[in-house]
């Protein structure tokens, strides 16, 4: 027993420190948490008649509303910013163009006074319309400013009354400002219209849809975003790429968003000193209907147009998120006169090929986000072709022979027991 239990003593020792030696160098300042502004939330709420509706537990759509939020208002993160906007509050009446402009905000996001955002809650009641899109537009302008993570939950019970503005076109477009807003929906008891509708709101920003059909599911989701809201975040800076890659904007090292029409190329510069290593890598994001069949490309470049390395993957459809990656190593160069070496200009060029489904707009671009990571580079060329195991190889080499030497010891242990049994 005690022979067993320092095998795997072992063998879990060595797996630690295979794993230790496979991970890369961490990069320069990729994926870096947003700084110290406070998270910002804005509850929309649906108060249109349909929210009379009493199948909620019993209880009318708008009463399960009303406790949920007061349940979410006690236990809002202090550092958490949070303001409440109503959609159909205040219109009753029949007149389309005025109806679809029925958005208000009850409590405007900033610190959280408790029992002054209660009492303006209490005093809602169903009433009008229900301009979804107008008043995702309205709850954006909200959140604007600062450098803290942006949130929106939407909770309706029906879908958008106000075509042709498009819920689904309006998420999108505010996705394309990169301003790092993120929409997340609740269908309160959906059909099937409701829920393609809030999935494709939510699916826009990055955001999640949930259907919800009882007090206690309304409650914990809600309390759940808002708590989402206050964890760190990594938010990309907005790069916009240029159509060649004299024109492109130059890149370091960190997480960057753009917009890539169908059919378009994106460019991009990144520099590269001697004895560095850039890694990058791209995920282009399906945010509407797209035919089946599409690929990205990302390709790493000379400024004269030779082809460096590239990275490439392909899709059937079943996803909506296509990424590759590729990694260059500039490689140490002694340089005559003493001078500093001087860095190469590597160009970026990020293609996709997704169409757009029958019907479906082509603008703004889809969603696409660059990772680039300026590293120090291995320190031995045969490092970088190794497999991805880079110095790892030595430690498999000893995990393969610690296997092999502790398989034969357990043999001849086996063995001699086998033959002291036999013998007694």
């Amino acid at each position: 027993m005690i022979t067993r239990t320092r095998l795997a003593t072992g063998v879990c020792a060595l797996l630690a420190a295979l794993t230790a030696g496979l991970a890369f160098p961490a990069g320069a300042s990729a994926g870096e948490p947003t700084g110290q502004d406070a998270p910002k939330v804005d509850l929309v709420l649906d108060v249109s008649g349909s929210m009379r509706a009493r199948d909620i537990d019993g209880q009318s759509r708008m009463a399960a509303a009303k406790r949920a939020f007061n349940e979410v208002l006690d236990a809002t993160p202090e550092e958490v910013e949070l303001g409440i906007r109503t959609l159909g509050a205040n219109y009753p009446g029949d007149d389309r163009k005025t109806g679809c402009k029925d958005t208000a905000q009850l409590y405007p996001v900033g610190p959280l006074d408790r029992t002054e955002a209660k009492a303006a809650v209490a005093t809602l009641t169903p009433t009008g319309w229900t301009p979804i899109g107008p008043a995702l537009l309205k709850a954006a302008g909200d959140l604007e400013g600062g450098a803290g993570s942006k949130r929106i939950v939407l909770i309706s019970d029906g879908e958008d009354t106000c075509a042709p503005l498009d819920p689904c076109e309006v998420a999108r477009e505010i996705a394309a400002k990169g301003i790092g807003l993120t929409i997340d929906t609740l269908g309160l008891v959906p059909t099937a219209k409701l829920s393609r509708q809030l999935s494709c709101i939510a699916e826009a920003t990055g955001g999640t849809y949930t259907s919800v059909e009882h007090q206690d599911q309304l409650t914990d989701r809600v309390n759940q975003l808002v708590d989402r809201a206050a964890d760190p975040v990594v938010t990309p800076m907005p790069a916009e790429g240029a159509g060649r890659c004299a024109g492109a904007p130059t890149l370091k090292s960190g997480l960057y968003t753009d917009r890539e029409e169908f059919g378009q190329q994106r460019w991009y510069r990144v520099e590269v000193l001697p004895g560095q290593e850039l890694r990058v890598s791209v995920s282009v994001a399906a945010d509407r209907a797209v035919n089946p069949g599409y690929g990205v490309l990302l390709r790493a470049v000379t400024v004269k147009g030779r082809e460096i390395v590239r990275g490439e993957a392909a899709g059937n459809g079943r996803t909506d998120v296509i990424s590759t990656g590729l990694r260059y190593p500039e490689p140490e160069r002694d340089d005559a006169d003493g001078d500093k070496p001087a860095a190469e200009t590597v160009c970026l060029a990020v293609t996709h090929s997704f169409s757009a489904a029958s019907g479906v707009k082509a603008t703004p671009g889809l969603p696409l986000e660059l990772t680039v990571d300026v590293v120090d580079g291995p320190s031995q060329a045969g490092d970088v072709a190794a497999f991805g195991l880079g110095r790892g190889w030595w430690l498999l080499g000893v995990l393969i022979l610690a296997g092999f030497l502790a398989g034969l010891v357990w043999g001849w242990l086996s063995r001699w027991r086998v033959a002291v049994w036999r013998t007694n």
